[in-house]
């Protein structure tokens, strides 16, 4: 039988006349304060009636409100697991299930890092059963019968490092939030500047600034549209616009030139993806890790024909194969300096073309079923 009780404490009976609830001396600034400690849920558990009763009163004297029994020792797990107890006052030896086996089906519902105490109510005092006891979780002891001051000096005692525990947690997790809110501020900085020196390097080809924005958009569009989960194309969505951040440390002569490359030029042109690979190198975010991977490899082809590596087939990062065919999708499809755009119908034709050789042929096939008109 279990019962749960939330009502207001009256004083203490049994004590002499004019003697109060015991109470420890004065603790240090930090402690948890008196209307903290008497809020706290405390479970008894004891397959004796009479035993519960006694303590339950005890408890309520003194002032402690927000109580918990039951006198079935095969119900405790599930009672803890719905009253989320500060305490556990526990008899050991039980008919069913004694203490230890209560600890045992406990000690799982107890996260390794929480400070929950449990107190033993027990008239076995031997070591051995001490010991058993506080090797499966408990904090302490009280022999019966019990002596009123004895027991709410313990339970006090227990629950002062217990919620000294809980500001500190709370506390820590405040601290880690202010942590990871300043890392993603900084984080997002770092990319800002990135983005802008993305788009400082493409104004020099393209003088709408905007390439690196619509490739940004149609490789998180292909990514979601071949099953990325959601965060990888965010990430993807983001990374994707400093694919050519390399650009910089091409000069404006090969990078501008209106007529074809010779093979030197060429070869210049080829070293942006390694100069952006180098200028991303080293982030420790998962945004500039798959930046650094996209601008190196964005030109790797399917075939294995490509630089600066070399790579083929899946041998490419997937984020990489992205961003290659949605950069070829808007080049084609934009003037540039050396060409004029390519009509939408010879774009899609050259790109069912390459699949297989410069693309991979399973993005061709998600990419020719999303609306081109609306990503150019």
């Amino acid at each position: 039988m279990e019962r749960w009780y939330r009502g207001k404490g009256v004083s203490p009976e049994g004590s002499a006349p004019g003697q109060s609830v015991p109470r420890p001396a004065a603790t240090s600034a930090g402690a948890p304060t008196d209307a903290v400690l008497l809020g706290a849920r405390i479970l008894i558990i004891d397959d004796e009636a009479a035993n519960v009763a006694v303590l339950h009163r005890m408890l309520q004297r003194a002032g402690y409100s927000r109580l918990a029994e039951s006198t079935d020792p095969l119900q405790s797990a599930s009672l803890f697991i719905r009253f989320r107890p500060d305490l556990v006052c526990l008899d050991l030896h039980m008919a069913g299930l004694d203490g230890f086996g209560v600890l045992e089906q406990l000690a799982p519902l107890i996260p390794p890092a929480t400070y929950l105490p449990i107190l033993m109510l027990t008239g076995d005092s031997s070591p051995a059963a001490k010991q058993r006891a506080l090797s499966l979780g408990a904090r302490d002891f009280v022999t019966k019968p019990f002596d009123m001051n004895e027991v709410l000096l313990r339970i006090r005692n227990l629950l002062i490092p217990r919620f000294m525990h809980l500001e500190l947690a709370g506390y820590n997790e405040v601290l880690e939030r202010q942590v990871r809110e300043r890392t993603r501020a900084l984080e997002e900085s770092r990319v800002e500047v990135l983005e802008r020196l993305a788009r400082a390097a493409e104004f020099r080809d393209d003088v709408t600034g905007q390439h690196t924005r619509r490739v940004g958009q149609l490789a998180g569009r292909l990514a979601r549209c071949i099953g990325v989960g959601q965060a990888e194309v965010e990430t993807i969505t983001r990374a994707a616009p400093l694919h050519d951040i390399g650009k910089i440390g091409v000069p404006d002569h090969i990078l501008l030139k209106p007529g074809r490359l010779d093979p030197e030029e060429f070869a210049i042109m080829k070293g942006h993806s390694t100069i952006g690979a180098k200028i991303l190198a080293g982030g420790r975010s998962s945004l500039i890790q798959m930046a650094a991977e996209v601008a190196h490899h964005h030109h790797e082809r399917w075939d294995g024909a490509g630089y600066p590596v070399g790579l083929s087939g899946d041998s490419i990062p997937l984020p990489a194969r992205v961003v290659a065919l949605a950069d070829v999708f808007d080049a084609l499809t934009h003037d540039r300096p050396y060409r004029t755009a390519w009509p939408l119908t010879d774009v899609l034709l050259e790109i069912q073309h390459q699949a297989g050789a410069q693309f991979d042929p399973d993005l061709v096939a998600a990419f020719m079923g999303l609306p081109h008109l609306e990503l150019i």
